[in-house]
């Protein structure tokens, strides 16, 4: 995993970190995004602990380009020994066309999986059941950036390879512009999480919008990291 995904995913992390006005905001974002501790990554470069959190407080000069390289190789080299789960899973985003802010997982399944069973290893709440209880994919996506930067026609490639899935959508105030959202887009996904939401936080017509579109509706606040992570072993 040295060349292709890795390399075009270290890319992406160097620049971002190099072009920030925050390069120790930028650094804390992926380094946390990747479940790397401060700790961890120091013991991968060989310097103290202090010197991560000096980098990332901004306490310690900007790292310039050698310093940023070896912060990247020191995640993706964590990641590797780990399985290499967030290389593959910024891969399947970024080979779907797609900006990792916009979509955070885009996977399909070797079998569809029951929808009752996706929802118990996220904690999720159905609202509404809908025509289907089985999916076979699931795309996680930001629903500010999904809404405000994608086409209907790139909104439709969050289906993936079938509409036979769970949209889990994140950064959901209510869930009002979801449910338009998804009023115009046809056919609409087997199903629809809703992050970061009670089921009495919804949106008065979301259940409604649900029933008339035939889609499942539910709602989890299982936080981000580890709902990716459950979803990582849906097979």
């Amino acid at each position: 995993m040295t060349g292709g995904p890795r390399r075009e995913l270290a890319e992406k992390i160097a620049g971002e970190i190099t072009l920030s006005d925050d390069p120790g905001a930028t650094l804390r974002k992926w380094r946390t995004d990747f479940d790397v501790s401060q700790t961890d990554l120091a013991a991968e470069l060989e310097v103290s602990s202090s010197v991560i959190s000096d980098y990332e407080s901004g306490r310690r000069e900007s790292p310039g380009i050698g310093v940023v390289r070896r912060l990247v190789d020191g995640l993706l080299e964590i990641d590797e020994r780990r399985g290499g789960e967030r290389i593959r899973q910024y891969e399947r985003v970024l080979s779907a066309g797609f900006d990792s802010e916009v979509v955070l997982d885009l996977r399909e399944y070797a079998t569809s999986v029951e929808l009752a069973g996706l929802y118990d290893e996220l904690d999720a709440r159905e609202a509404i059941a809908g025509n289907a209880d089985r999916v076979s994919g699931h795309t996680v996506i930001d629903s500010i950036q999904a809404i405000t930067r994608l086409s209907s026609e790139e909104f439709f490639r969050l289906y993936g390879q079938s509409t036979n899935r769970v949209l889990v959508f994140t950064n959901v105030t209510r869930g009002e512009g979801v449910g338009i959202a998804l009023r115009v887009v046809n056919p609409t996904p087997n199903a629809v999480v809703l992050h970061g939401l009670a089921e009495s936080d919804l949106w008065e017509h979301a259940v409604d919008l649900a029933r008339i579109d035939g889609y499942s509706l539910a709602v989890t606040t299982t936080p981000m990291e580890e709902l990716l992570d459950r979803l990582s072993t849906l097979e």
